[in-house]
């Protein structure tokens, strides 16, 4: 199933209804060239979330962790600089995909089969002045949550 969504007012009541659904056990592997935005998707999720903590790119820390306003631990990965999957491997990032975190992953590819499976693959891409921004689950997690919503906003999915 994969939902297309137009605008920020849909990307923000998706999001937000899906965190609804879902609680701390998502991964999320966000797809995209340079610039289009996923960071800036995981700072409106951050706010969701009540983290007043900065959020910015990873991209040379390769991992922030944040603390939601309950307490509990969000993930932000990038693995862009990452040569081979096994860096990953060696950099002991497994635990952080446990049971009980959101964990958003980009260019997760660069991890590739070392990663678990995502809940939520989100692709952005320019268009026009905005982003376009695809969701596709492959995981019964989301796919639960994705039917939940397409019965809600049957608008915005394609089968």
């Amino acid at each position: 199933m994969r939902w297309i969504i137009d605008g920020v007012d849909d990307l923000n009541r998706v999001e937000k209804e899906f965190l609804e659904r879902t609680g701390n056990n998502t991964i999320y592997a966000l797809y995209g060239p340079m610039g289009v935005g996923k960071t800036t998707f995981v700072k409106a999720v951050a706010g969701c979330l009540g983290i007043e903590d900065d959020v910015n790119s990873p991209t040379f820390a390769i991992v922030n962790e944040y603390l939601t306003a309950t307490g509990d631990s969000v993930f932000h990965f990038d693995f862009y600089r990452f040569e081979s999957p096994e860096e990953f491997l060696d950099a002991g990032f497994r635990d952080n995909f446990a049971p009980g975190h959101i964990t958003f992953v980009e260019w997760s590819e660069k991890a590739g089969e070392c990663l678990p499976e995502a809940d939520l693959i989100m692709t952005l891409t320019p268009e026009g002045d905005g982003r376009r921004v695809t969701f596709v689950t492959p995981t019964n997690l989301g796919a639960n949550v994705l039917s939940a919503l397409n019965k809600e906003w049957t608008s915005h999915a394609e089968l």
